[in-house]
């Protein structure tokens, strides 16, 4: 474990007489990009992270410590330019259930114990894991536009493609997808996966909603951007939309009854960043936001070009639920991660 000091000049919180943000100890999971690049490169391939990373944030001090530096092995990897980082995952007791791009892992806490791998050729993208209430894994696998249920030992229970249609209409059972770079164009792209009761429900990032795997006619419709989290927090579920917006909807009516607007909590011209990462205490909420960079799908940025100027970087900010105002920003690109992806309660697991 390393300990990193964060410059006094990109510290937590935006100075007042009482801060009103809760000082915590977060784990942040993502990547390390190989070389950061401006957005004018348009055309250039700028997905390209040679490791995923977990830190320890001390919101408090602005100290960081990385605990896991992980790299794919070569067999869960495309041979050229893998694309190697943490996605989505989900913080259950003691049990950290993360993926990379073709990877299950569950880290045991505090000590990072990894007591889970899994990873099967069918795997692509994959973008968030979480247990299901019998103790199997549920996963986005989101490079075939699929929900996977399996146990722990890899077999697979079952396959639901997230638009209602056979799940390998479109691909082929008998080809290793770890090895295949991107399967791009997706129809759905399913980010991520969550529980109302015992109904596994899913977000798509295309469709702009989220979609119950059970009945597909029960969904939420969101609009707004394109969306990622779904996190559901009492009688709600929350879910950030990539351009910096929480949408909450009601589970009993499966509708969007607010929408909370955090660039309006800055200057018009800042750009906070892709919104992805969430952490719900009542009544604040930290989200996480990755360095906007050059990407060919050019519609998934469209609302960035317009005449934003200056941006805070990979950062984990922090807000109040109840009014919409910021707490503070603590820039995590002078500890190495790049990209956030998941954002969960350090003190929990001790």
């Amino acid at each position: 474990m390393t300990a990193v000091q964060q410059p006094a000049s990109v510290g937590l919180g935006q100075p007042s007489p009482q801060p009103r943000q809760p000082a915590r100890r977060l784990y942040v999971a993502g990547g390390q990009q190989r070389a950061l690049r401006p957005l004018s490169a348009v055309g250039q391939d700028w997905y390209e992270y040679q490791k995923g990373l977990i830190l320890e944030l001390d919101t408090a001090s602005g100290t960081a410590t990385s605990h896991v530096e992980y790299v794919s092995p070569p067999d869960a990897a495309p041979p050229d330019s893998p694309r190697i980082l943490f996605k989505s995952g989900t913080l259950v007791g003691d049990e950290l259930y993360l993926c990379t791009q073709t990877e299950v892992l569950v880290y045991r806490l505090p000590a990072f114990e990894l007591a889970t791998y899994v990873s099967l050729p069918m795997f692509n993208d994959l973008h968030h894991v979480r247990p299901t209430p019998t103790g199997n894994l549920l996963v986005a696998n989101t490079g075939l536009d699929t929900v996977v249920e399996l146990r722990r030992d890899g077999s697979v229970v079952a396959i639901t493609n997230v638009l209602g249609d056979d799940p390998w209409a479109r691909f082929s059972p008998e080809t290793d997808y770890r090895l295949v770079r991107t399967t791009k164009p997706h129809l759905a792209h399913p980010n991520q996966v969550f529980y109302v009761g015992d109904e596994p429900w899913a977000t798509r990032f295309e469709q702009r909603d989220a979609v119950s795997l059970v009945d597909p006619a029960r969904r939420i419709p969101i609009g707004l951007e394109r969306v990622h989290d779904g996190l559901v927090h009492g009688s709600n579920a929350y879910f950030t939309t990539v351009d910096g917006k929480i949408a909450v909807a009601d589970l009993n009516d499966l509708r969007v009854v607010e929408v909370i607007d955090l660039t309006r909590a800055h200057p018009a011209d800042m750009l906070l960043g892709w919104a992805r990462g969430l952490h719900i205490e009542w009544p604040y909420v930290w989200v996480g936001f990755s360095r906007i960079r050059p990407t060919k799908f050019r519609e998934n940025l469209g609302w960035v070009l317009q005449g934003l100027k200056r941006d805070f970087g990979t950062h984990v900010g922090c807000y109040d639920l109840r009014d919409g105002q910021s707490l503070g920003q603590l820039n995590v690109e002078p500890f190495g991660l790049s990209a956030i992806f998941g954002i969960y309660p350090a003190d929990r697991a001790e």
